[in-house]
């Protein structure tokens, strides 16, 4: 009889879900998205859709990312119609053996009803684009490049647990391990919108693999997010203002570039912004992408720091040190991942350095929301 009880309660949770899961479809816009679906395909049709790539690709990726919206939502709700049915057929037979496994399905409806929640408080200009994450080394040398390499791994792996792709634009090993600077460009729906929350920078407490007296050390380093910003948004960058160095690629960076002498760095002289590519196997292709990742930056910068125009940003950078960080990662004496914007935390470091990180992500989008933080646009 608890059995039969239990199943009911289950029942009556997901019978609850219902509003909320169709309330979720007008809050996404799937009608709009739908209708805009089918604008983009009859573009793709025309028979000169592919004289201008660059527009046919970027048509083709916007049509990619609203079908997925589109298929999560309807995914989430045959999970919901399957996940009663299972219930009901259960409860008709009297079957205890598949309780544990509804339960399991219940909460994982639940958790993708908030995971698509907060996909509806993406509503910033630039959410929807695809993210530059930025890596730097503190000071600390060989510490603070391994730490940098660290983060590298971790937002590697979370983009592939969302199904995103990840491309090496830039990587600049360090002296002796890690990195100490790197650029990836991560492509997927509302990549943007999800990451701007890592913006700052990251602190780590360890015992050092590279002390051999097994000290504890502190080191630091540094995240930028920037949307990436295509053609259709027009940033005014004189050309006169822009130092162009072409250099190659060295070090053991080849297993993540490809190493050519035609990588690029490009210096914006008003505000000291530097931004580098060598992934691309040509020098014109290594500065158009650096030239994108600079008009990333400029417009992040004028964002989140309220700049009424592009020629106002002066290029401050905050220190990557004590102080200033926005997470501690603490390997010893004990376990624990801890946000100090919002105080949401994990002790299961393992798990966070292997990308789970929607924790993190959700409570600062729920903050931001609530007006509990300061959003990093």
């Amino acid at each position: 009889m608890v059995g039969l009880l239990q199943f009911e309660e289950l029942r009556l949770r997901l019978e609850n879900m219902r509003p909320e899961i169709d309330d979720l479809g007008r809050a996404l816009g799937l009608d709009a998205a739908r209708a805009e679906v089918r604008e983009l395909e009859e573009k793709a049709a025309q028979q000169d859709f592919w004289n201008d790539i660059e527009n046919s690709q970027s048509v083709l990726q916007k049509t990619r990312q609203l079908k997925d919206k589109i298929a999560s939502y309807e995914a989430l709700r045959r999970k919901t119609d399957d996940t009663l049915a299972l219930i009901e057929l259960a409860d008709e037979e009297e079957d205890l053996s598949v309780l544990a496994e509804a339960a399991e399905a219940v909460d994982s409806v639940r958790a993708q009803i908030d995971t698509m929640r907060l996909a509806t408080l993406l509503t910033g200009e630039y959410d929807a684009k695809n993210a530059i994450l930025t890596f730097h080394a503190g000071a600390g040398g060989t510490e603070a490049q391994d730490w940098a390499e660290m983060l590298y791994r971790m937002y590697t792996r979370w983009a592939e647990r969302h199904g995103f792709n990840v491309q090496v634009l830039d990587y600049l090993d360090g002296e002796e391990a890690g990195l100490k600077s790197a650029s990836v460009l991560i492509e997927g729906l509302n990549a943007y919108g999800y990451l701007k929350s890592e913006i700052g920078v990251h602190r780590l407490v360890r015992v050092s693999p590279f002390d051999s007296s097994g000290r504890r050390h502190t080191s630091f380093a540094s995240v930028e997010v920037m949307p990436e910003i295509d053609d259709s948004i027009e940033v005014d960058i004189r050309p006169e203002d822009i130092k162009m160095d072409v250099f190659r690629s060295s070090g053991a960076g080849g297993q993540h570039i490809n190493k050519t002498s035609s990588a690029v760095r490009l210096t914006h002289l008003p505000t000291g912004i530097v931004v580098s590519c060598q992934n691309e196997r040509s020098q014109h292709q290594n500065r158009e992408m650096a030239m994108r990742m600079l008009k990333s930056k400029l417009v992040e910068i004028k964002e989140r720091e309220h700049y009424d125009k592009i020629e106002d940003i002066k290029g401050v950078q905050k220190e990557i040190a004590w102080g200033s960080q926005i997470r501690s990662y603490v390997f010893m004496p004990y376990t624990l991942v801890k946000d100090h914007r919002t105080s949401f935390e994990s002790g299961n470091i393992g798990a966070v350095m292997d990308g789970d990180l929607d924790g993190f992500i959700n409570a600062y989008l729920k903050a931001v929301s609530l007006g509990q933080v300061e959003s990093n646009k």
